[in-house]
């Protein structure tokens, strides 16, 4: 095995790497106290080598990896690569690109929904993984072979699990499919938080416009400390301390460091300066510049058994292409299609609407009925067709 500490190794490493169609890379990071991740360890391999990048030791320059991973030439493959991509955003600006996810691609090949590494490598690699490093603290100095060996499975086996993801694909002429889905994973606005938006990740059942706006500047203001001091939102302040204040907004200093969970040292430093600042913003704001959250997601009156009918088909229809039901529809734009707010719905564009979409919106229009066969399961009926032949397929005949 290769462990790679300095630059001109990682440097000449990526020089061979680059030679070939595709690479597999891993990474292992730690995330708990910091608002980025912390990278530790990368793992790259092609067909031939595998090695294992100390991103932790004294003076080593990751350009090189970094350059690699921009190679329009080279593909990416990657498992559940969102985190991963988002660690090598952060470091170069730059999301790796093309890349490919294989647990996306198992999802299209019909192997479930969220597909773990492990089920794939037991299935199309025919090996098993040594799970004993998992809960490694990947900062500690020195790793032991054990543990490198750990981390290099995770990139040696993808290499077996792509090649034969990918000739699935080819097979059923579903690559398309998954470029489509990598758009998505690539995109760095798929990885930005804006400190405005920050608010809405928060479960809260108030819909109180007033309280709503100072939940948005605090989070906000969370948001702004936790990157710039790279702490996890939690360290900054916790949620529920976050809520605290949006309910009763402290007006100074003391009234600060009366709500629970604000430390004597925030309420009078200059952190809890500008969160008093925050607060003052929001409520000094208007009334008609309030933000307003829908009340909780409802199903519209009567479409309830039309959902229903979608549900089925959309199980049908995803058994019929062995391809995961979460890839392709969600239950809110069933609910959607459903109350006839098609706009904008993934499920109704590219392969999806060949796959579901298409006859979703049949079913909707009166197009088509759905019945069942004796033994045969569910199919789709034309509604042109004589009232006789509908009532036959109904009932098995």
């Amino acid at each position: 095995m290769t462990l790679v500490t300095t630059t001109d190794a990682l440097a000449a490493v990526c020089r061979r790497l680059a030679a070939a169609p595709y690479v597999t890379i891993d990474t292992e990071f730690i995330r708990e106290t910091t608002y980025w991740p912390q990278l530790c360890l990368a793992q790259i391999a092609d067909a031939e080598e595998a090695v294992a990048v100390d991103a932790l030791a004294p003076g080593i320059d990751l350009s090189p990896l970094l350059d690699l991973l921009a190679r329009k030439d080279t593909l990416k493959v990657f498992h559940a690569g969102r985190q991963d991509i988002e660690i090598f955003l952060h470091l170069s600006g730059k999301a790796p690109t093309p890349v490919f996810d294989t647990q996306i691609a198992a999802m299209v090949c019909g192997f479930g929904e969220s597909v773990s590494y492990e089920t794939l490598v037991t299935r199309l690699a025919n090996a098993r993984l040594d799970k004993h490093s998992r809960f490694t603290d990947w900062r500690r100095r020195p790793l032991t072979d054990r543990q490198l060996c750990y981390a290099l499975d995770d990139v040696v086996h993808l290499r077996t699990v792509y090649e034969k993801l990918s000739k699935r694909l080819d097979d059923t002429d579903r690559t398309a499919w998954v470029a489509e889905e990598m758009a998505a994973i690539t995109d760095p606005a798929t990885y930005v938080t804006e400190p405005h938006e920050a608010w809405e990740r928060l479960k809260v059942r108030s819909t109180d416009p007033r309280f709503l706006v100072v939940l948005r500047e605090v989070a906000a203001w969370r948001e702004r400390e936790a990157q710039t001091r790279d702490l996890a939102r939690s360290r900054v302040l916790r949620d529920e301390t976050l809520i605290a204040v949006s309910a009763h907004p402290p007006r100074d200093r003391a009234e600060l460091g009366r709500i629970r969970g604000i430390s004597k040292g925030l309420a009078e430093g200059s952190s809890g300066s500008s969160l008093l600042e925050a607060v003052q913003r929001a409520l000094a704001l208007p009334d008609a510049g309030l933000p307003k959250r829908e009340k909780m997601r409802r199903v519209p009156s009567g479409i309830g058994p039309m959902v229903a009918l979608l549900k089925v088909l959309l199980k049908m229809k995803c058994e019929e292409h062995d391809v995961a039901q979460q890839l392709v529809a969600s239950s809110e734009e069933v609910e959607d299609i459903a109350a006839g707010q098609t706009d904008g719905l993934r499920c109704l564009h590219g392969w999806r609407q060949e796959v579901f979409g298409e006859d979703a919106m049949r079913l909707v229009s009166g197009g088509v009925a759905l019945a069942a066969r004796k033994g045969k399961g569910v199919e789709l009926v034309p509604l042109q067709r004589p009232l006789e032949v509908l009532r036959a397929k109904a009932v098995g005949g």
